[in-house]
C-alpha cells in the first residue's frame, strides 16, 4: 500500500493524498496553523479511517454470521494527549447497526473481533489509546402492507 502526499502551494497548508488505488482525498490546518479550513484535519482523516475499518468489518462479519444487517454507523469520539506528539488517548466507538431481528451477541461478537483481531487502524490506535465501544441494534422490520 502506498500513497502521495503534496502541499498545494504557498498560500495555505491545503495537502493533496492521492492513494495507491487512485483516489484523492484533500487535508487541512485550522487557521490558527496557516490552514483554510477546507478540508478535514490529518488526525480527523485517522479517526476516520478507524471507524471505516472497523464499520466495514462489523458489517462483512454479520453478514458472514447469516445476519440481516441493512445499516451500520458508528460514531467515533476521542480525546488527545495535550502536549507532542498529540496521539490518542481515549476513543470510544458507538455502533448503531441497523437490521431485521439482529441478534445482540451476534453484533457484539462482530465487534470484538474486529477491534480484537481483524481492524488493523484500531489495533495501532490501541497502542496509545484507551479504547471502549458500546452498540445499539435498530430492528427496521417492515409490516407488510394489508390487503386490499
Amino acid at each position: 500500500m502506498e500513497c502521495t502526499v503534496r502541499w498545494t502551494g504557498l498560500s495555505g497548508m491545503t495537502f493533496l493524498a492521492e492513494t495507491g488505488s487512485g483516489h484523492v482525498v484533500a487535508m487541512d490546518g485550522a487557521p490558527e496553523g496557516g490552514g483554510r479550513n477546507l478540508a478535514p484535519r490529518p488526525m480527523e482523516v485517522v479517526l476516520l479511517g478507524t471507524g471505516g475499518c472497523t464499520a466495514y468489518d462489523v458489517v462483512v462479519i454479520l453478514r458472514k454470521s447469516g445476519q440481516d444487517v441493512r445499516g451500520c454507523e458508528v460514531t467515533l469520539k476521542s480525546e488527545r494527549a495535550e502536549t507532542d506528539p498529540k496521539v490518542f488517548t481515549k476513543v470510544h466507538f458507538h455502533f448503531t447497526v441497523t437490521g431485521r431481528n439482529l441478534k445482540a451477541n451476534v453484533v457484539e461478537r462482530a465487534i470484538k473481533l474486529s477491534h480484537d483481531k481483524y481492524c488493523s487502524a484500531s489495533i495501532m490506535m490501541e497502542k496509545t489509546a484507551e479504547i471502549t465501544h458500546s452498540f445499539e441494534i435498530v430492528d427496521d422490520a417492515v409490516t407488510a402492507p394489508a390487503a386490499a
